[in-house]
């Protein structure tokens, strides 16, 4: 495995029925993809000094949940130790992004300054509550939550770490 970096895109929260299906949250934009059948995936879990490549034999939908099985885990007591586990891709399993799209890693650390100039600090977490995003600012006001929306994200740069803010009425 090297040096190389891993992205989680789900979640194993628990095991569904006896046949080694698992039930996983699904942190990715991407599921169609990602848990499609013959699909490969890596399994991070404490129990193990490495992770173990998986992939998907079965995918179906149930609620708010994927319901997978993988190849080789046939049964409830071949998956089940893994409870709690992350599901990851490798760096280089990255789907190719539209211009004006990026990865939640690439926002954290990036420089924040509102449109008037004010440096408001640097993104250190980026929250999914529902409708949209909300990113976490840390800086010399403390903690400011940024809702990504089009009023107040107004420029996005990647390449250079450094986003431009709208600050709108009631954010402070």
């Amino acid at each position: 495995m090297g040096n190389q970096k891993f992205y989680t895109v789900g979640k194993l929260v628990n095991t569904h029925g006896l046949k080694g299906e698992v039930r996983v949250t699904s942190t990715t934009d991407f599921p169609d993809q990602r848990f499609r059948k013959g699909s490969e995936l890596f399994l991070f879990h404490p129990s193990l000094s490495e992770p173990v490549k998986l992939k998907i034999a079965t995918r179906r939908a149930h609620k708010d949940f994927e319901i997978l099985s993988f190849e080789g885990y046939g049964h409830i007591n071949d998956i089940e130790k893994y409870k709690g586990g992350e599901l990851k891709i490798p760096e280089d399993a990255l789907m190719e992004l539209e211009e004006d799209e990026f990865y939640i890693h690439q926002l954290i650390g990036c420089e924040v300054v509102t449109d008037e100039g004010e440096e408001l600090g640097k993104i250190v977490d980026v929250m999914q509550p529902g409708a949209n995003d909300v990113w976490v600012v840390k800086g010399r006001r403390g903690e400011i939550l940024l809702p990504f929306i089009d009023d107040c994200i107004k420029e996005v740069d990647i390449a250079n770490k450094r986003v431009v803010c709208h600050l709108m009425e009631g954010l402070l």
